[in-house]
């Protein structure tokens, strides 16, 4: 089973960033990382009059990350996913929000290891694919590695191919999804100790972690490491990645991922949508550096209403460079 895991490093699924916009760019900035949709209900796959499996072809190796609770939807989203080729299904079992609780599914459903791995067990009948789970360590006041184990025994023996454990509990009552990344305690030590427990089994842990000396600290205890927030407010993070895992390093300037990106949005407009759909997921390209914030102020003053690639992302990379152009002439 672990053989059969490669992944080392991931992008986390997070609603209303990693959607396919943000995974194409991600890739040009790095080629070996997983990537993961926004979580995608059963109902919406199932019901939906969208198509809420849509992905761009270059965005492999991409993981589809599934709410819901009832074992045959679940299957059947599954067997989907696996139709339209993506690489992996994941379940969530992480998310606090209060829309997931009422759906009955994200964190909640730590509570109720035989229902995920019911879920676990049909998805694997229905899919060669491997089929994973994404969760935390405990909710409110059920905090310790009894609770943990007795969910995450579950659906390891039900056949998970790997784990990924976000390293804080979540509080499902008093605190948003916002609280819930920052003010429980990271407890990467438990995490750890859940790896030696499963020691032939891929767990990959997430939470806090923002630099590459941290992913590398890491990789000595785990087998994978899960990034979010960070991945997606400071993208060059991820030109970073392969060769952390001893692969090709990254080789592209930021300004060839901007000139790579301009074909894509010019696309997407002529297929109906807007620049800023695409656009608004560069802003952190040049953070940390001279004419990252004009950068950004330029995207988020033009992009909204711009009608072409070209004319947005090269305006913006010229009013990076050019500091003599003012705010004020940006917004006329």
């Amino acid at each position: 089973m672990a053989t059969a895991y490669n992944y080392r490093l991931s992008v986390a699924p997070m609603l209303d960033w990693t959607d396919r916009h943000c995974r194409y760019f991600h890739r040009l900035l790095t080629k070996e990382t997983l990537l993961y949709t926004e979580m995608v209900t059963t109902g919406a796959i199932i019901h939906g009059r969208q198509d809420f499996l849509a992905y761009n072809e270059e965005e492999h190796p991409v993981a589809l990350q599934l709410g819901g609770s009832q074992p045959a939807d679940m299957a059947q989203c599954a067997a989907l996913a696996q139709e339209r080729g993506y690489d992996e299904i994941n379940i969530n079992v992480g998310c606090p929000s209060d829309r997931v609780q009422n759906g009955s599914f994200g964190a909640c459903l730590m509570a109720e290891p035989k229902v995920v791995a019911e879920c676990v067990k049909a998805m694997k009948q229905a899919v060669d694919i491997p089929v994973t789970v994404k969760t935390r360590l405990g909710i409110d006041e059920h905090d310790n590695d009894d609770f943990l184990y007795a969910f995450t025994d579950a659906v390891v023996e039900a056949g998970a191919d790997q784990l990924t454990l976000h390293a804080r509990k979540a509080w499902l009552q008093g605190l948003s999804p916002k609280e819930n990344r920052d003010i429980p305690e990271l407890q990467y030590d438990r995490v750890y100790k859940a790896q030696e427990r499963y020691n032939s089994l891929p767990v990959a842990i997430n939470g806090g972690i923002t630099t590459a000396e941290a992913i590398t600290e890491h990789l000595q205890h785990m087998h994978g490491v899960m990034v979010g927030r960070a991945a997606y407010q400071n993208p060059w993070l991820l030109t970073t990645f392969d060769a952390l895992i001893g692969k090709q390093a990254h080789s592209l300037t930021r300004e060839d991922v901007v000139h790579t990106m301009i074909p894509y949005v010019n696309q997407h407009i002529a297929n109906g949508g807007r620049a800023w759909h695409v656009v608004r997921h560069m802003l952190g390209l040049f953070q940390g550096l001279p004419g990252g914030k004009r950068w950004r102020q330029y995207l988020s003053v033009k992009g909204p209403k711009a009608q072409s690639g070209e004319s947005l992302l090269n305006g913006a990379l010229d009013f990076k460079n050019d500091h003599k152009k003012t705010m004020s002439e940006l917004m006329k």
